[in-house]
């Protein structure tokens, strides 16, 4: 089982390497491309909205058939998308990658947290999705972070061509450990198709677990692709600093992961979530405020943590709503996840061009604080279980 988790934190951890890449190095996009910044953030929502859509059909796949072919099929496109993305020479070009990339990308965070789930009994499975946290979180705290260093030293195209040459190499590495992992065979069935899904929304914690990580995606993950560009107009224009700010949320949710096993047994989940949203909501106020970037880099690391505490209670939720269809639940967890992404950054800019981007964040926290109190008088642990 250790062996198992350990294989699936590597790939997660190498496949979240291009989930924030692109976030600090927007502006540089903007002007390589000749769009503006506001449009080269809709880069994001180009890669979460197909990412959100297309997990009803990777999560019956996952579940009809072999979910570690599944990640190795997906973790291959990915990496070849991205690299030629690198290569776009329009915006138009770069949005159809975008989108492909986020297709691909659905297919390998969302199915190893199934794997974990299958393997993993429930009482332990918080501590080791855990784990799987730490590497995406991990993940995302070097791809932030190296992004905006690579794109300050050798120009924004060498971030796709780097992080797409990470993906093949990790592919490799991990193909001969999925050969040996053993599953069950299954075979391709649409008519399993509903009634999976029929099981998992049937579980009436569905509805608290989906509706809050759809709140949470919009108000709090809405606002990452502007982060350069708010920085920008206080006069940091370095990727770098962008990136090292943003990397500041991944050092946040490492934070969560080490300490997890602690919190559970002196806080317990429902005064987790509770904590998390109003977390959530205080970062988000600062954010408003415009602060300097060390202040910033800071208040991401606090934002990372509280994320985490709620997020990270939901999950272990989401694994129980429908055991037998393991892969559809997470599948339907990150639809409304990446849903929520690649809303976010569309509210944000309208707000950012009318009424200012202040107003969205004090609204976001006032909805992430009433998320997480509804979480925890909700989503009581251990979840029924309905098959």
């Amino acid at each position: 089982m250790t062996r198992e988790l350990n294989l699936m934190a590597f790939v997660v951890f190498a496949t979240t390497l291009f989930m924030r890449t692109v976030d600090p190095i927007i502006p540089q996009i903007a002007i390589g491309l000749g769009v503006t910044a506001t449009t080269a953030a809709l880069l994001s929502s180009g890669f979460t909205l197909p990412y959100a859509l297309i997990q009803p059909l990777l999560g019956a796949l996952a579940d009809m058939l072999s979910k570690a072919r599944l990640i190795i099929a997906c973790m291959l496109s990915l990496s070849v998308i991205t690299l030629v993305a690198g290569f776009a020479t329009s915006f138009e070009a770069m949005m159809a990658c975008r989108v492909l990339a986020g297709i691909a990308a659905g297919g390998v965070f969302p199915i190893a947290l199934a794997i974990t789930g299958d393997r993993v009994p429930v009482k332990q499975r918080q501590v080791a999705i855990g784990r799987i946290l730490f590497a995406a979180m991990s993940g995302n705290l070097l791809g932030a972070s190296g992004s905006g260093i690579i794109a300050d030293f050798a120009g924004w195209r060498s971030v796709f061509f780097v992080t797409a040459g990470i993906g093949l190499l990790a592919l490799a590495i991990a193909i001969p450990s999925f050969r040996q992992m053993r599953e069950t065979p299954g075979r391709f069935d649409l008519s399993t198709f509903v009634p999976n899904y029929r099981a998992v929304f049937s579980n009436p914690l569905a509805k608290f677990c989906f509706g809050a990580v759809f709140m949470e995606a919009i108000f709090m993950f809405g606002v990452f692709p502007y982060m350069a560009s708010l920085l920008h107009t206080e006069g940091v224009t370095s990727a770098s600093i962008a990136g090292i700010v943003i990397a500041g949320f991944g050092v946040g949710g490492i934070g969560y992961t080490m300490t997890v096993s602690w919190l559970l047994a002196h806080v317990g989940p429902q005064r987790l979530m509770a904590a998390g949203g109003m977390i959530i909501a205080s970062c988000l106020l600062v954010i408003s405020l415009r602060a300097p970037w060390p202040v910033e880099f800071v208040n991401f690391v606090v934002l990372g943590f509280g994320f985490y505490t709620l997020h990270g209670c939901i999950q272990v939720f989401v694994t129980e709503l429908a055991p037998s269809a393991r892969g559809s639940a997470m599948a339907g967890h990150s639809a409304f996840f990446f849903l929520g992404q690649a809303v976010g950054p569309v509210i944000y800019g309208l707000g950012l061009r009318s009424i200012g981007i202040a107003p969205v964040l004090v609204l976001g926290a006032l909805v992430l604080t009433i998320t997480g109190w509804v979480c925890a008088w909700r989503l009581r642990y251990p979840a029924p279980a309905t098959a």
